[in-house]
């Protein structure tokens, strides 16, 4: 049963980060959509803004993509060279897509609140993944697989937020801005606590 509910909890994991990564790629356009139309022309001009976005919604996809392969077993184990390499992209896609994102974040809707949020979203976001990276550079296979799993907690943001964002506002009839107040909040810190909580509680050498 429990192998059932791991390998149900694995594909689910694939649809989720797969599915949202493909709708991310719709910003590759470089046309104005979605979340864009509601920005000003001043930051829609503004280039700082533009390599900003534009670099965070390209590399985010790439770690939302990589980043469950690193969770498989079988590939760690059979076939390590494989995991190191997807690792080294992981790593690379997230640090690139996190220090987009903090910039990226100061243009944000929904004023300080929203800023702040997302800054520190991406300020952990690059902190973790810097942390995973440096663990197993050191061999320490533990805490490696640890900060792994809480980098990978806040890339998962992106999932969440496209979850909890059309809840707050079909659920609970808030608007779209104050929705986006909460949602730069809760998209993240809730991910962390279940990532500690898995840490804690399932977590083991293997």
């Amino acid at each position: 049963m429990q192998n059932t509910t791991t390998l149900l909890g694995r594909f689910l994991l694939f649809i989720l980060a797969f599915g949202v990564s493909i709708v991310s790629m719709r910003y590759w356009s470089f046309e104005t959509i979605d979340i864009l139309t509601m920005k000003t022309p001043e930051v829609l001009t503004n280039k700082i803004y533009q390599a900003s976005f534009y670099s965070h919604v390209i590399f985010g996809p790439v770690a939302l993509i990589t980043g469950p392969f690193q969770f498989l077993p079988k590939l760690r184990i059979k076939y390590l060279f494989a995991h190191r390499i997807i690792g080294k992209i992981y790593v690379v896609a997230c640090l690139l897509s996190g220090v987009a994102g903090l910039a990226a974040a100061q243009w944000t809707l929904g004023g300080p609140l929203t800023k702040l949020g997302f800054s520190l979203l991406a300020v952990y976001w690059l902190f973790t993944t810097t942390k995973a990276f440096l663990t197993i550079r050191k061999k320490e296979v533990l805490a490696h697989k640890q900060w792994m799993i809480r980098s990978y907690a806040l890339t998962l943001s992106a999932v969440t937020l496209r979850m909890y964002l059309p809840l707050l506002q079909g659920g609970f009839g808030l608007t779209f801005l104050a929705s986006y107040q909460i949602v730069g909040w809760l998209c993240w810190m809730p991910n962390l606590l279940v990532a500690e909580w898995w840490i804690r509680n399932k977590l083991s050498v293997k």
